[in-house]
């Protein structure tokens, strides 16, 4: 195996790891640990690799998830937030509306229309990059 081999595996068990634990408490430095670097050089490598920073994949990883609660549930917009691991509803909201492009409630009220195929719906509710 190659240095970057090896280098791309240690990153996507750091990946992993926040997609598993994304409603906890995460910061750089402890996800870097996870793949065995400084957090410098896993912000830089994970975004290198992966084309986002890792906060920034950590909270599109978090709207995606809300984005399902809101569409699933009736759970109310603040416990979502919680649930999802947003401390702040302001913090979510607005994160929310700039992955989403509308804020959580109306994306709630847009996902009661009518039924349309399961293609034409995921193309429609995937969360803009």
């Amino acid at each position: 195996m190659t240095p970057r081999e090896d280098e791309n595996r240690r990153l996507l068990r750091a990946r992993d790891a926040m997609d598993r634990h994304y409603a906890e408490p995460l910061d750089v430095a402890a996800i870097a640990r996870v793949a065995h670097v400084s957090p410098a050089h896993f912000s830089r490598r994970f975004k290198a690799v992966f084309g986002e920073t890792p906060h920034r994949y950590l909270q599109r990883r978090r709207i995606e998830r809300s984005m399902a609660l809101l569409r699933d549930t009736a759970t109310p917009v603040t416990e979502v937030a919680i649930t999802v691991g947003f401390t702040s509803l302001g913090t979510f909201g607005r994160t929310f509306r700039d992955i989403v492009g509308t804020s959580p409630t109306d994306y709630r009220a847009r996902a009661d229309s009518p039924a349309v195929p399961g293609c034409v719906a995921r193309a429609w509710m995937r969360p803009a990059s």
